[in-house]
């Protein structure tokens, strides 16, 4: 484990950030259209919400990238602009955290299906590594690999993260099955937790998902799988439709205490996912404090 990860494991649990897109949605961000290139085209507006997860008491924050890899952002034609965009994102988080967080760069997945032939593994490996180099070039010494749904992919990202010379983190998404406890390749949190180790990530979670109910079960049965820390980060409760807008009822007091159970539960890393804000990074810092 990279020694940024393990400085931050001094002071246990370790306090993330919210949610990126929905959050630029709510700053303006059209639906459907590409957040990453925000980094490009509106930078100021990507700083500030980076340096409002750090006046709220976030001890390391992502990277406005989950989306910065070829074949994500082939859908809005930017393909060629991985590089460009993966570094700009960096250096926005970099600067926003100066002196007072640290930068965990977001990798998120491709959009490209392993398992129908979509894509090819060495294809994916090049992607990936493409967006962890340029990210890595731009100073950032970790990434996490997260909102996986197939545990090969997440590997092969990994891989591509570590060869880069990233510490890496990785996460999936458990929400199938009758107990919505296996990824959408119906991967367990036990092979789940197996792989990621042996493609080389120091630290392992589970992130988005379909609420707190599900996820503090999931919690707890990858930390008797692991001893590797355990990166969580929690939806702000299930998302409604309303005119064409998925909106997250869960309060920040409410959240954070849901955040609480994660904990008990053996999560070391806690932050927010989809339709969380500042606001419910603010309420667990409290709460943590208290």
């Amino acid at each position: 484990m990279a020694s940024m990860l393990r400085r931050l494991l001094g002071v246990r649990p370790v306090l993330l950030d919210g949610a990126w897109g929905t959050r630029l949605q709510e700053c303006g961000l059209p639906i459907g259209a590409c957040p990453d290139a925000w980094n490009l085209t509106d930078p100021g507006q990507v700083e500030a919400l980076a340096r409002a997860y750090v006046e709220s008491g976030s001890a390391a924050i992502l990277t406005n990238t989950f989306g910065a890899n070829r074949y994500a952002l082939e859908r809005h034609g930017l393909a060629d602009r991985a590089a460009d965009i993966a570094r700009e994102g960096a250096g926005i988080s970099l600067r926003a955290a100066v002196g007072r967080a640290c930068v965990v760069a977001s990798i998120g997945p491709s959009g490209r299906m392993l398992a129908m032939g979509e894509v090819s593994e060495a294809e994916l490996a090049a992607a990936f590594y493409e967006q962890a180099r340029a990210l890595r070039d731009a100073g950032v010494e970790a990434a996490v690999v997260e909102t996986m749904s197939d545990v090969e992919e997440a590997a092969i990202a990994v891989q591509a993260a570590v060869r880069a010379g990233l510490d890496v983190v990785a996460t999936m998404v458990f929400y199938t099955g009758r107990d919505g406890d296996r990824t959408m390749m119906g991967q367990t949190p036990e092979e789940a937790a197996t792989a990621l180790r042996k493609a080389g990530a120091s630290v392992i979670g589970a992130n988005c998902g379909k609420g707190a109910e599900q996820i503090v079960p999931i919690c707890r049965r990858l930390r008797a799988a692991t001893d590797l820390p355990l990166w969580v980060k929690l939806n702000a409760g299930l998302p409604e439709l309303v005119e064409g807008r998925a909106v997250y009822r869960t309060g920040p007091e409410e959240w954070a205490g849901q955040m609480l159970s994660l904990i008990a539960a053996g999560a070391d890393f806690v932050g927010g996912c989809c339709g969380t804000t500042p606001a419910h990074i603010a309420a667990l810092a409290k709460a943590l404090r208290n």
